[in-house]
């Protein structure tokens, strides 16, 4: 009789393991809101399953080798997911069973489609730009009261890195981030690969690497926050949290994201269904879920990213609608440029040039 009950339970454990379905999805740190996850599974019955990275590199490594296991993804747009969507790494979107496409700016739909013929392969999820995260006491303290902060040159001037080196500076662990920047603040073409241009910029890193405390593409968040840095290259909504939760700490570190007179990156992540996604109607019912413009704007309210919902911007936060660092007025996105795709042969070259900074040789 025991053994009949056991059979009979572990029959049943069987069937509802059978009938549970997963959502397998790889995504930054810190991108969703506290309850976008257990609001999907309340709504979908699908349960989600999140694993973190911190560069876009990572994600491509596995994307490579095939059997990530991943349903849904996050790259950049530009230069990841272009060349991501030309070598065939993702499904084909059945837009189908997408509803809400129709709400999202048709101006980044436009810029995407310059990449992903007819917005076949990627939908928008965030945007947002990659500048300065200040400790605004410090820097003033190390510079004087005058001092911009609303340029590079808090990095790339080596004078200047050389007095804030004592408290702290980090770059972005992103070798097409930290050349860009760089060869903005030379006022090269930061999209530049000329090899003078690239030698210049390679050069001018060499100067400033001593005054670099490290290179990390998500540390500088809680180190801003703690007061650890006063100089940080990082994403906006990044920068933004730190500076959220400094406040909410009551530290006294005031945080400050400014977006560089020279310019500045802006990008956009993308969610993507890898080739061999285990479950792509699961992937399907997970993006459509952040389509909703209340689920989207609530991501943006907590991750304090521009979304690309328009039926979501009135129900944005006032406060972050209207945050310059956020939503950028037109002067500034004057400013902006979006990194370029490039060739395997070309990355290669950046990354090496890279490594060498990095290994200083």
């Amino acid at each position: 009789m025991l053994r009949t009950v056991l059979a009979f339970l572990l029959l049943g454990a069987a069937a509802v393991a059978a009938d549970e379905q997963t959502v397998h999805i790889y995504n930054w740190n810190d991108y969703f809101a506290e309850d976008t996850l257990p609001g999907f599974q309340k709504a979908t019955g699908i349960r989600p399953v999140l694993d973190l990275y911190d560069a876009n590199e990572v994600l491509e490594a596995k994307l490579l080798a095939g059997s990530s296991g991943y349903d849904v993804v996050f790259p950049t747009a530009r230069p990841f997911a272009a060349r991501q969507i030309a070598a065939g790494l993702y499904l084909p979107l059945d837009k189908s069973k997408l509803p809400g496409l129709d709400k999202l700016d048709p101006a980044i739909m436009q810029s995407l489609a310059k990449i992903d013929p007819d917005n076949a392969h990627v939908v928008p999820y965030m945007w947002g730009t990659s500048g300065l995260g200040v400790n605004v006491a410090k820097v003033r303290a190390a510079l004087g009261d005058d001092a911009p902060l609303d340029t590079w040159a808090l990095i790339f001037d080596p004078a200047q890195s050389a007095k804030l080196a004592g408290c702290g500076i980090s770059l972005l662990d992103d070798p097409t981030e930290v050349f860009s920047a760089a060869l903005a603040y030379l006022g090269k073409d930061p999209n530049s690969l000329d090899k003078a241009d690239l030698d210049a910029a390679a050069e001018l890193l060499k100067k400033v690497y001593p005054n670099i405390r490290y290179f990390h593409s998500s540390q500088y968040q809680s180190d801003l926050a703690n007061g650890d840095l006063c100089v940080a290259m990082g994403y906006s909504g990044d920068v933004l949290q730190a500076q959220n939760r400094a406040e909410e700490a009551g530290n006294g570190v005031d945080i400050a994201y400014l977006i560089p007179r020279e310019g500045a990156a802006l990008w956009t992540d993308v969610m993507a269904i890898p080739k061999d996604a285990p479950n792509p109607d699961a992937a399907h019912a997970f993006i459509a879920y952040l389509l909703q413009p209340r689920v989207i704007t609530d991501a943006s309210n907590y991750v304090y990213y521009a979304n690309p919902n328009l039926a979501a911007t009135p129900l944005l936060d006032k406060a972050l609608r209207e945050d310059p660092g956020i939503y950028p007025p037109p002067a500034v996105k004057a400013r902006l440029f979006a990194p370029s795709e490039r060739s395997d042969r070309q990355i290669r070259d950046l990354n090496r040039r890279f490594t060498r900074l990095k290994a200083q040789r």
